[in-house]
């Protein structure tokens, strides 16, 4: 019996419609399995641990000198943030460990839900709230991708800062508000400043300044409290990425780590560095081009968030939690019917959820510091960069002619979306 070409698209989108009938039952299913796998397999959040631990001693000047012993390969945590960052977790030092790790997992696993419904916002670009059932799917679904569970697992801040910037950046707050979400994110993390490039791309030149003037205002803060701490962060240890663990290691998953892996730590000395980092900025500017051109607001901010962990010298593979606003872009977004958006998401999906990267880990765990890396191990362990880079192609080839059923996009300058008075 012949099928009739395409006759798979109406069977899509039947199961769609079923899935966002039921778009509750699955949320609810995926949050008892998250709370057993949590009972029954408790995590051990050691950069919570490190948070709670380490903020106190922002008061005595001994923040930096604090120190987490674990196990090989990284035998030793130590407190990598700005000085701000201790500030705000002060007050986990303050409750009970339990009770600290129950807030964190639940305000994570809530802020994954904000993210969603923000990445649903700026792909409507202001046309209309967002799709309820499709945030519940995707809330259900995100939290077992590889880059949630490890957030969760390590008790990591990503989510809970992501969050507030997606929420801040999708609705239509003021400028101040927008900046100020963006701003103080940077100043607990250094890598959310790179969500600047969304700002500049949509020219929101307000919101821009207040972001800069929030960071710096939170930097003087710190600076304040703890100027000897401060001093000794900023003048020296910011770029002593060495502290943070080997760069070389496949946990680490930017475009550094992957040419290390791949032509040896000494080509990050040479000019082969300069060769895969030249081709991804300019891939970035043009994706961020074009995306704005056409008003593509969402596609602007994963363009701005996947260049930011190409280009950090250390991206563990617990900061991609950029791969999910990236695959809501890729699956509902102007140009998702392209086969390049279809590969795209089918790779990001394989690589999430499959845990590729942690069994990597296990593996090169066997190696005794591989110099040259072992390239059955340095392919593969390239697979978040290599996601990355074919999300920035998809955002720079923009929807194409496939026929689409979202509103058109105008072509009006991009601006901040207003409020309603």
């Amino acid at each position: 019996m012949c099928r009739r070409p395409g006759s798979a698209a109406p069977r899509a989108r039947a199961f769609g419609r079923w899935a966002a009938r039921r778009a509750g039952w699955f949320l609810a299913a995926s949050l008892v399995l998250h709370t057993l796998a949590a009972v029954f397999f408790s995590p051990s959040p050691l950069d919570l641990r490190v948070y709670r631990e380490a903020a106190p001693l922002l008061l005595s000047g001994e923040l930096y000198d604090y120190r987490l012993h674990t196990a090989p390969p990284i035998p030793e945590l130590p407190f990598t943030y700005p000085p701000f960052a201790a500030l705000v977790f002060l007050p986990l030092s303050w409750l009970p460990r339990t009770v600290a790790v129950v807030l964190w997992q639940a305000a994570s696993v809530a802020a994954l839900a904000v993210i969603c419904s923000g990445a649903e916002r700026l792909l409507r670009g202001g046309r209309g709230g967002p799709s309820r059932s499709r945030v519940m799917l995707w809330t259900a679904g995100g939290l077992w991708l590889e880059p949630v569970r490890h957030t969760l697992d390590q008790g990591q801040v990503n989510l809970l800062l992501l969050a507030p910037v997606l929420a801040a950046l999708a609705a239509p707050h003021t400028p101040q508000i927008r900046g100020a979400a963006l701003g103080l994110a940077s100043a607990v993390k250094l890598t959310p400043a790179f969500g600047g490039l969304y700002l500049l791309a949509t020219r929101q030149w307000r919101a821009a300044a207040w972001a800069v003037l929030a960071a710096a205002g939170a930097t003087a803060l710190a600076w304040a409290v703890a100027p000897g701490e401060s001093a000794r962060y900023w003048f020296g240890l910011v770029t002593q990425t060495q502290r943070i663990g080997p760069f070389w290691s496949v946990r680490n998953q930017s475009l550094r780590g992957a040419v290390g892996r791949l032509l040896g730590q000494g080509a990050l000395a040479s000019p082969a560095w300069w060769t895969a980092l030249a081709p991804a900025t300019l891939l970035t500017g043009y994706a961020l081009w074009s995306a704005a051109r056409r008003r593509d607001r969402l596609g602007i901010l994963v363009t701005a968030g996947l260049y930011g962990l190409l280009v950090s010298p250390i991206s563990w593979s617990h900061h991609w939690v950029w791969c999910l606003p990236a695959m809501i872009w890729l699956a509902h977004g102007p140009g998702r019917r392209r086969l390049l958006h279809r590969v795209t998401l089918a790779v990001w999906t394989v690589a999430t959820v499959s845990r590729l990267v942690p069994l990597l880990i296990r593996l090169e765990d066997g190696l005794a510091h591989p110099d040259p890396y072992p390239a059955l191990l340095a392919w593969p362990g390239t697979v978040y960069a290599a996601c990355a880079v074919l999300t920035l192609l998809a955002v720079a080839a923009g929807p194409g002619t496939a026929p689409s059923r979202e509103p058109a996009a105008d072509s009006r300058p991009l601006e901040a979306p207003r409020i309603r008075r």
